[in-house]
Order: structure tokens, then C-alpha cells, then sequence
């Protein structure tokens, strides 16, 4: 599955704001003390993970972007240090993972992929016991002001197409960022998950108007509800946008994952250089 690059432009200062940022500072930790770093970026779309997080690492640092689009990686910015690959993740994945790499990240993906592909992903990581950092993983939660009584049917359907194949089998929709951080606790990893979620206010309009849109679409492709339904509840939305009186959070977790070993000495590195609180 394939997204545009406007929609990826769109969405990527709210992703921005939503990272976790104390998941975002530990996974910058997980790297510290190395002189240089190379990192391996998962249907890395325009590049939005390489901007989050590149500027908080060190100087010398390696990028291995990989996705299936090819007009999206067009559009990483060209630099040195970035290399970028036309990847199909179904088929290939192993291959990403091939040769020197010590953080695997991935932005806005777990939730499209199947339990078999996650499971594939867990295990090679584990295998090479590398740190992961998953972040903005739908997990269905949404909160809509003002209420409209149609907004939990809507919701409902919804959740049920983000269950549907992406291009990944089956997908797990809202339970992947939780999945994957019981296997990997299962695989002797330290997890921290948190939420990264999306706020919109009432002057983002523009964000809005594509979100409640391509909600619309996806639970009316459900049949879950009567197409008069959505389409009302998309009018009573739109109406309170073009008041701007609308406000929408959307549910999100970030996750980092490292080797428990690894996690410890991290923590025992930052004791031993930090100053006593009292």
C-alpha cells in the first residue's frame, strides 16, 4: 500500500508534534557514545523518519531508506549520507536488514502489515539483536468535538477497514504497536510504548477536511452503515469544521524496543554520569 506525497506533507507536522518525545530521546540514548550510527528507515515514504529524528544523532550518521514507491523516495531530500531503495517490504524484507546496522526504524506502518509479516519483522530484529523504534501506530482511539451520535459507528467501521489487507495480508489495525511489543518482550526485549496522538485544532483545517474524508470513504467500503448515514454524519462534520468549532484526536503509540542487555548497560552508563538530585 501506497500513499500520496500530499497526503504525506499533510500529515507529517502533526506526526512531528505527536512523537513521543521522551520515546524520541531514549532511542537517541540507545545510539550514545557511538561515533558513527547507521540506521535502516521501513517504508520510509518521503523521508519524515530521517527529518524526526536525524538531527538528534550524531554527526556521522548513515541512512538506508527503504520503500516500494518510487515517486515518494523521489522526494527525499539528496544528501551523502542517505541512500534510498526501492524495496517490495512483502517480498525483501530480510534484505533490508542485511549488513552493518544498529537502530531499525519505522514510521506509520505497523498498523498496515499482518500478523505473519510482524512476526517476520520481530524475529529479524531479535536475530540480529538490533533496537527498534516504531513510532505513530494507529490504535484506534478517537476523540470528535463537538459529538455527533453517528461518530462511534463511524469509528467502529473504520477500525474494521484498517483490518483489512494493505498489501501485507490481513492487516492488525488497531493491536499492532501492542502485538508487537508482546513479542518482542517475549524475545527477552525492554518496550516502552507510548501514546503519540494527533490534535487538531480548529483553524487545522485542511488536515481535518482529508481525515473526515477518507474516513467517510472507508466506512462506507465496509457496508458496516447505510451510505446515507456516513454521508450525513460527513455533512455534520464538515459543518462544524467550516465553523471552526471542530477539534479531533487521533490515537497513536510510539514504540522502542532493545535488547534487555543493551537497555541496562544504557541506564547504567547515564547513572554513572549524572549528578545527584539532592
Amino acid at each position: 500500500m501506497s500513499f500520496s506525497a500530499e497526503w504525506l506533507a499533510l500529515r507529517e507536522p502533526f506526526d512531528r508534534q505527536a512523537r513521543h518525545a521522551g520515546v524520541l530521546q531514549r532511542a537517541v540514548a540507545a545510539l550514545s557514545g557511538r561515533p558513527a550510527v547507521t540506521i535502516v528507515d521501513l517504508a520510509c515514504g518521503t523521508g519524515s523518519t530521517l527529518r524526526a529524528l536525524g538531527p538528534h544523532l550524531p554527526v556521522h550518521q548513515t541512512w538506508r531508506l527503504f520503500d516500494n514507491d518510487l515517486s515518494l523516495l523521489a522526494r527525499v531530500p539528496p544528501a551523502a549520507n542517505v541512500h534510498v531503495r526501492p524495496l517490495d517490504l512483502v517480498a525483501e524484507l530480510e534484505a533490508a536488514l542485511d549488513g552493518p546496522v544498529d537502530l531499525v526504524t519505522t514510521s506509520a506502518l505497523l498498523d498496515l502489515v499482518s500478523a505473519d509479516w510482524l512476526e517476520r519483522l520481530v524475529a529479524e530484529v531479535a536475530t540480529r539483536r538490533l533496537p527498534l523504534y516504531a513510532s505513530l501506530s494507529y490504535d484506534g482511539r478517537v476523540e470528535l468535538a463537538p459529538a455527533d451520535p453517528r461518530d462511534a459507528a463511524v469509528i467502529a467501521a473504520v477500525n474494521a477497514h484498517q483490518r483489512r489487507d494493505k498489501g501485507f495480508g490481513p492487516a492488525l489495525g488497531p493491536m499492532a504497536a501492542q502485538t508487537a511489543a508482546d513479542h518482542l518482550e517475549e524475545l527477552g526485549y525492554a518496550v516502552e510504548l507510548e501514546d503519540a496522538d494527533w490534535v487538531m485544532r480548529e483553524t487545522d483545517q485542511a488536515m481535518q477536511e482529508a481525515l473526515l474524508a477518507g474516513w467517510a470513504i472507508a466506512a462506507s467500503e465496509t457496508g458496516e452503515m447505510p451510505a446515507e448515514a456516513v454521508a450525513e454524519w460527513l455533512l455534520s462534520r464538515r459543518a462544524a469544521l467550516t465553523a471552526k468549532r471542530s477539534r479531533i484526536r487521533v490515537g497513536h503509540l510510539d514504540l522502542l524496543a532493545a535488547p534487555a542487555a543493551a537497555r541496562r548497560a544504557d541506564r547504567s552508563q547515564s547513572n554513572s554520569t549524572s549528578s545527584p538530585s539532592r
